[in-house]
């Protein structure tokens, strides 16, 4: 059967002599949901924006019904029929739902807008694909994953019948992911075909029929979804044996090493983040901070590290209010923090490894000589880390900014390890890493953990909370909402429920696993 879509020999350099792809093969045939799959850097999303028209490649060709095809920008992909959806939506969040899906493509009575056919059209192609969505509300009132489905009806309505959809469910509950799954299966059923480019493997497993395997630009493998594992997916994406999973030591729990009490944080229009937060955290347990981003959990970290303002409550570490302490003597009560932006938050990129790696400790005499920096000290302590962390980097003088996203992370974890924490603070640790660093980083924060650190940990990632936590608190419009022990009987979905605001613990069961 001739593919549907096919590229061949996909070649693609920036400038700079980063190799994207380099001689990248693919085939799609009608009427499947095709996954792509590989690590950050793989090349997955360079070749999905070739196929969108959105980047030109240095060499290889596209083939559409098996005829060669050029696409000069994203409006020829379009025309021939192909739509994308991205990881980070294109909408307007003050327009209402039909007019971002009809924007550019908008239907006329006369030269007039045609409101009423608009709103009739999108609400019909709602139904027709099962992606119930209202037309009328704006996007910025409707939840992310309703405003996915907009983004999938823009290109439904200017009559896609190939979809590529980049890291889908990086943003929806498990329900929401669900919900996808069933208009994914409706639109392949209605002869619409799908690539889906994922990182979480139980997912692809579970929605693709075929699946195609990128490792450094290059395809390493075209495979039947039944035919193969998540095991083996994985060993395919990095090259070599990988371990999924993370084992935890049983340890001493005993010791109360952070109570939060009544904290509220208001965002910077002032309205509410997160309200009257009570929680307890102790030594040598990891409690995940669940919930759909946006739902103030974020906002609460950064209160307790120091970069936000708490509206009221308290934070004692020790017996020591954090929330009354500067950044610096927060750190020298025991607080160590791993932000979710590592460039932004986590990292001086122009400076040099040894530079960030000593930068939380200048005043604890350790890297300061007679007022001036003792850079002999701080190239050894880098050089000691960059070993222990396994970091790939040329040397302590190597700026950060030269590393991959993987290394950064680790330069982060290991400077905020280094000092042996009291309590622990991680944001998305492993966003952006690939899989051979996510298995490091889970690896040493759970070490940290064994070792009697008190982890508090957010992340968007599902599957890496359950990996990791031993206590869940969900959050749900700034309020902890459930407070769940991680075991057998918790599942994505029960906590999906509680995520979704569809379900409540009563203020009883919450505080007798959140204190």
């Amino acid at each position: 059967m001739t593919a549907l879509l096919e590229a061949r020999g996909i070649a693609k350099t920036y400038p700079g002599g980063t190799v994207a792809n380099n001689g990248v093969d693919l085939s799609i045939r009608a009427g499947e949901v095709h996954a792509v799959v590989g690590e950050n850097g793989a090349g997955k999303s360079t070749l999905m924006k070739i196929l969108f028209g959105i980047e030109q490649p240095d060499g290889g060709e596209l083939l559409l019904d098996g005829k060669p095809v050029h696409f000069a920008g994203a409006k020829a992909a379009i025309n021939a029929g192909i739509g994308m959806v991205f990881q980070h939506f294109s909408l307007v969040p003050s327009f209402s739902v039909y007019e971002n899906v009809v924007m550019g493509s908008e239907p006329k009575a006369g030269l007039r807008f045609d409101r009423k056919r608009a709103i009739a059209e999108v609400r019909a192609l709602s139904e027709k694909f099962r992606l119930p969505v209202d037309p009328l509300p704006s996007v910025a009132s409707i939840p992310v994953g309703q405003q996915q489905r907009v983004e999938i009806l823009k290109a439904l309505y200017r009559d896609a019948r190939i979809l590529i959809l980049d890291e889908p469910t990086a943003v929806l509950a498990p329900q929401e992911v669900e919900e996808l799954f069933v208009a994914v299966r409706s639109l392949v059923a209605q002869g619409r075909t799908v690539i889906f480019i994922a990182h979480k493997l139980p997912e692809v497993l579970e929605i693709s029929d075929s699946i195609t395997v990128m490792r450094a630009g290059k395809t390493v493998a075209q495979v039947k979804a039944r035919d193969v594992t998540e095991q083996s997916l994985a060993n395919l994406m990095v090259g070599r044996e990988v371990t999924l999973k993370v084992d935890r030591a049983v340890t001493d729990k005993s010791t109360v090493r952070l109570e939060v009490a009544g904290l509220s944080v208001n965002h910077e229009n002032g309205t509410t983040a997160c309200a009257d937060i009570d929680l307890r955290l102790r030594t040598g347990e990891i409690v995940g901070l669940v919930g759909v981003e946006g739902n103030g959990q974020q906002e609460f970290m950064e209160t307790i590290a120091g970069h936000r303002a708490a509206l009221r409550g308290s934070a004692m570490l020790d017996g020591v209010d954090l929330l009354d302490l500067p950044v610096l003597k927060r750190r020298q009560a025991g607080l160590a923090n791993i932000p979710q932006d590592r460039i932004a938050e986590g990292l001086a990129v122009g400076a040099s490894l040894a530079e960030n790696m000593a930068a939380t400790r200048l005043s604890d005499g350790g890297f300061v000589r007679h007022g001036l920096l003792d850079r002999k000290a701080m190239k050894a302590n880098a050089a000691a880390l960059i070993d222990k962390f396994a970091i790939r980097a040329a040397g302590p003088d190597a700026a950060a900014g030269t590393l991959s996203g993987g290394n950064m992370q680790k330069v982060v974890v290991a400077r905020e390890l280094s000092e042996d924490p009291k309590v622990l603070l991680v944001s998305q640790p492993t966003r952006g890493v690939d899989l051979g660093a996510t298995q490091f980083i889970w690896k040493t924060i759970t070490e940290a953990r064994d070792k009697g650190a008190a982890v508090l940990l957010s992340s968007a990632d599902l599957s890496e909370l359950m990996a990791l936590s031993d206590r869940f608190l969900v959050f749900y419009h700034g309020e902890i909402v459930a407070a769940l022990e991680n075991d057998e009987s918790v599942t994505p979905e029960a906590l999906g429920a509680f995520m979704l605001g569809l379900e409540r613990q009563t203020p009883e069961q919450i505080r007798a696993v959140s204190l």
